[in-house]
This record gives structure tokens, sequence and C-alpha cells, in this order.
């Protein structure tokens, strides 16, 4: 696959909740390497948008394809990693057993020890046998990240991924972030955080009320002032 190819293309994509549209008509490219911040005010449709490009929830109308190929395929799923609100780690296990458990999951040829490497990159090889739900939220967010990462996925779906983070795991995760644009990975990440977004994304789209009111590279006014894009396109 060329730099240039499309990672993500989506095509005249709906999704309905009952009679309500969520998603209205969404056509977007996402280049491979990338980055895309998904922006937009809290119900616009992000979550559910990246939902549907982690295979997670189905459109009602429209075509969406991850590499060439349907996100549900289990081959395409295994090049994402997924970063939601709900965390997605198991409270009863220890944090270095969620880590061993979704290694094994994604083929990794040494699970222990690709736990134990992501558990000290992110801070949290001193309680590694403790229980996830004595974690803190923040420790939480944590372990999710490893969880995202620890399989180099093509494809990262990020939502609200600097949650509950404090300065040092902040500056962690845009390292790491910057680490996969420089393999060649892509990322696609919804935030209100918008500073810390835009030191990373290459292209910005942004959704309001379910329909994409802007997408293109990053505008350079956004530097400057991250809510320029909102006051610009985001009563439209």
């Amino acid at each position: 696959m060329s730099a240039a190819a499309p990672a993500v293309q989506i095509s005249d994509l709906w999704k309905y909740y009952g009679d309500y549209p969520a998603l209205k008509s969404i056509g977007l490219s996402i280049h491979a390497g990338s980055c895309l911040s998904l922006l937009g005010r809290n119900g616009a449709g992000k979550t559910t948008l990246l939902r549907i490009l982690a295979g997670l929830l189905r459109p009602q109308r429209g075509d969406l394809r991850i590499f060439g190929h349907d996100p549900r395929d289990g081959a395409t799923r295994a090049r994402i990693g997924i970063l939601g609100h709900g965390i997605g780690v198991y409270e009863e296990l220890s944090a270095l057993e969620n880590l061993k458990l979704f290694a094994n999951l994604y083929g990794l040829p040494n699970a222990a020890e690709s736990a134990k490497d992501w558990l000290k990159r992110t801070y949290l090889d001193n309680v590694s046998d403790s229980l996830v739900r004595e974690f803190s939220r923040g420790m939480r967010q944590r372990l999710a990240v490893a969880r995202a990462f620890i399989h180099g996925p093509d494809l990262l779906l990020l939502d609200e991924p600097f949650t509950s983070l404090d300065d040092r795991a902040i500056a962690l995760l845009q390292s790491l972030l910057q680490g996969a644009l420089n393999r060649g990975a892509t990322i696609v990440m919804s935030t209100h955080q918008l500073r810390e977004a835009m030191e990373l994304s290459t292209d910005v789209a942004l959704l309001n009320r379910g329909k994409l009111v802007f997408q293109g590279p990053r505008p350079v006014e956004m530097l400057q002032d991250p809510t320029w894009l909102y006051r610009t396109y985001g009563e439209g």
C-alpha cells in the first residue's frame, strides 16, 4: 500500500438511533500515516463514527473500508487499536493479567514480556500485580493506553484519549502517538483537549449535528487558536 493510499474510506454513511439520524451522509477519506482530529460538540456524532470505524456498530446506509476491507473482518480488526470512553480493561484481573490477555488475543509471540514492557512504558510496573478495581481513573486510562498500543496497530481509534491523564501521562501519550505516526500508523482521535491534539494533527474534521461541515489539512490558525474551527464552522 502506498503512503498516499487511504487507510479509511467512508462514502455516504448514515447511522440512525430509532428515527434520529446521528450521522448524515458522511463522506471522508483518511490517508495512511496521517493523524485526523475528529472535532465537534457533545452529541455531534464523534463517538458513533469512531465505533463504526472500529466495527462495533453497523451503519444503516453507506460504505466503509479500512485498508480496503470491512472493519468487521477479523484480520482487519487485528490491525486496529481502540481507546474508548469505557476504557475496556477487566477490573477483577491484575494489570499484568489484563495485558497478557490482550497480547495473547493478538497472537503476540511473547505475551508476558510484551505485557511487562508496556506496563513499564506506562508507569504501571510497580502495580503490575494489583487488581485494576483498586486503580484510580488515571491509572486505568494508562492501562487502556497500553492495551491499545501493545500489538503495534496500523490504525488507532481514540475517543477522548487524554481524559483523566496528568501532565506526565499526557506527554507519554503524545510521545506514543508520535512514535506510531513515525512508523506509518494512522490515527483518528476525538478530543476536546485541542491544544494537545493540534500538536499531532495533520488533518481535522468537524462534525455538527451529525453532518461533516469541515474536512481538510489542519488550519494553521488552530496552532495559535485551537477554537478557530469551531468559531468559523461550528454553528453552520
